[in-house]
């Protein structure tokens, strides 16, 4: 098993010029190896030519190694640990037929593993791809003893039905521990299913758009942290060690709405699965005033992280000397769709205490995040006040205190973008300690400094002017329709707003798993045998292309008439625009305490 964090990768131009293109058969070619994989193959739609340019060719037709999970994400036990028994989900003899079943099918595998073999699926990742083509994903948490923990069913259909998936899933992977295996993902035609197993919870994803399988994993990888930030890891172990039948819906009872804002989310969020930051477009120097007027006081001793949000991205964030963010832009992410909930954004009160808990800073306890908007109408109505020093029964009880997110858990993409761009702009203060009236105190004068001194009004203005956001079209440069730039030094992002054709979901949903599909092939997240410089896809209706070097990452879309020669020149008109306009595209020099 090989892992992308052990390759070392070239030196890369930072002005692109036309490579030696060599084709390879598909991004998205899938071999089953040891019994990790349960696989049909896959290969991409007639019409699709995908080339790349890598330091080591690939070649997908030798198999794909399962990438190893970042150890920096794994916040609990290791995958190996055992699991718990098997309560009312099968007998020992359904146990026992279900695992001789599974090792006949596998030996049979196993000994096919190591040859080439013709592929006989196809992947359809073509424009035309209907609605039916991405029906959404489904997403299963359950523990180690088959109990039921969340579904992303909305509104409690067919829960019947889930509990026998769950109960089916916890069997398989049961057999599987028990054999000092690990099962990662089943493919199955257009379907693939993909398990992430963090004892006492198992995390299960079901998809049919053709991202690659890392894809998925990092959903779940979030999901797994965004409970974590509801029960500590300490929590999970304590009350799963005393009693494995342990429903832990009771716990969560009233959580949901953030596992379903985040599920939301994460469907087109280029940030969140390029593991950075995507942060407001904004002048310079109104950002500047902004984050120096978000210094804390010496007062504030436990304070963690001051962040300023519109529009679901990050305005500014201030930090103490010893406290950095999460290289990643992890936790970020997890504040951020906190803050989006729509039990937060919809409550009636002017602000919120919400206990969270940041596995990096503490996997054992709480920190308190203060949110307010502040362009709130009912900034006169009393704060709600949430604290972290609630037992593991009342963690439930806080998250759920607003009530206002019932209905929530049927909440669509489209819902959730517009209850984001309407939520005006955010301010959150995350603090160690229980200064609840010095941070609610602060905050106060800290708005009421922005508005003295007009960075608020500015703030609004520009976001409700829309110039906050932009269009490819703007950039002027031919055949250019959508991409995505990734500042490394900084771990931020940049893109433009979607525009025709790429207006409807579908139609951004397709480029985004395009999107998926280049990135996973250029960091060879999937157990590539190298890493790429270059990828190259051509469809019907466009072209994509990624490309990296040591300060940036590009993916693009272009026109499918182009001539390579022109998307060439694209690339680098994109990457002049974006170092001209670095300054209110990142943020950089964020002030510290």
């Amino acid at each position: 098993m090989t892992s992308a964090a052990s390759r070392t990768r070239p030196s890369s131009p930072t002005r692109l010029v036309i490579p030696s293109i060599h084709p390879t058969p598909s991004l998205s070619n899938i071999k089953d190896h040891r019994s990790s994989t349960l696989s049909v193959p896959l290969l991409p739609t007639p019409g699709l030519e995908s080339s790349a340019s890598s330091v080591t060719n690939l070649d997908l037709n030798e198999g794909i190694l399962v990438h190893d999970l970042d150890p920096d994400v794994d916040t609990t036990r290791s995958e190996d640990t055992a699991v718990g028994q098997i309560d009312d989900v099968a007998s020992e003899e359904s146990r026992r037929n279900l695992r001789d079943h599974l090792r006949r099918t596998l030996s049979v595998q196993r000994e096919k593993s190591d040859a080439k073999r013709k592929l006989d699926e196809w992947l359809d990742i073509s424009p035309d791809t209907t609605l039916e083509g991405y029906r959404p994903r489904e997403y299963f948490v359950l523990t180690d003893a088959g109990k039921p923990v969340f579904a992303s069913r909305p509104d409690g259909k067919d829960v019947e039905n889930s509990s026998s998936i769950m109960g089916v899933v916890q069997a398989l992977l049961s057999v599987f521990l028990e054999d000092g295996d690990k099962l990662r993902c089943i493919n199955t035609g257009r379907l693939r299913i993909t398990f992430l197993l963090r004892s006492p919870l198992y995390y299960v994803c079901a998809s049919s758009w053709g991202e690659p399988e890392s894809v998925t994993r990092s959903h779940l990888e979030y999901l797994h942290l965004q409970i974590l930030s509801i029960v500590t890891a300490s929590q999970l172990r304590r009350i799963f060690e005393r009693r494995t039948n342990f429903d832990l819906r009771r716990l969560l009872d009233g959580a949901e709405p953030f596992l379903f804002s985040l599920l939301d989310r994460i469907e087109l969020d280029f940030a969140m699965a390029t593991s950075s930051l995507n942060c407001l477009q904004l002048d310079q120097s109104l950002r500047v005033r902004v984050a120096e007027a978000l210094v804390p006081t010496s007062k504030m001793k436990d304070t963690l992280y001051i962040i300023l949000v519109a529009r679901g991205q990050v305005i500014t964030l201030v930090r103490p000397k010893k406290h950095s963010i999460h290289p990643a832009g992890t936790y970020i992410h997890i504040l951020v769709n906190t803050v989006y909930s729509p039990s937060i954004v919809n409550s009636p009160a002017s602000a919120s205490w919400i206990p969270v808990c940041l596995p990096k800073f503490n996997p054992a306890g709480f920190v308190n995040a203060y949110i307010t908007f502040l362009r709130r109408p009912d900034a006169s109505q009393k704060s709600y006040q949430r604290t972290a020093g609630d037992n593991e029964t009342d963690v439930a009880e806080t998250i759920s205190a607003s009530n206002v997110a019932e209905n929530s858990q049927g909440i669509t993409s489209w819902q959730t973008t517009r209850l984001i761009e309407d939520s005006g702009i955010g301010l959150v203060c995350i603090s160690g300690g229980g200064e609840f009236e010095t941070v609610r105190a602060w905050c106060d004068t800290v708005t009421q400094k922005l508005s003295d001194d007009g960075s608020l009004e500015a703030l609004v203005k520009a976001v409700d002017s829309g110039k906050t956001s932009y269009f490819a079209s703007q950039l002027g440069i031919p055949g250019l329709r959508h991409f995505v730039y990734k500042s490394r030094p900084h771990v931020q992002i940049t893109l433009p707003a979607f525009e025709e054709p790429y207006d409807t979901l579908d139609a951004k949903r397709r480029i985004i798993t395009l999107y998926q599909i280049i990135h996973d092939a250029i960091h060879a997240k999937s157990g590539q045998t190298g890493n790429l410089k270059l990828q190259y896809i051509r469809t019907e209706k466009e072209i994509v292309m990624g490309w990296i070097t040591q300060p940036f990452e590009l993916y693009v879309v272009l026109s499918p008439r182009l001539p390579k020669t022109a998307v060439i020149n694209a690339a680098n008109a994109v990457t002049r625009w974006v170092k001209k306009e670095e300054s209110q595209l990142f943020l950089r020099d964020a002030p510290v305490f």
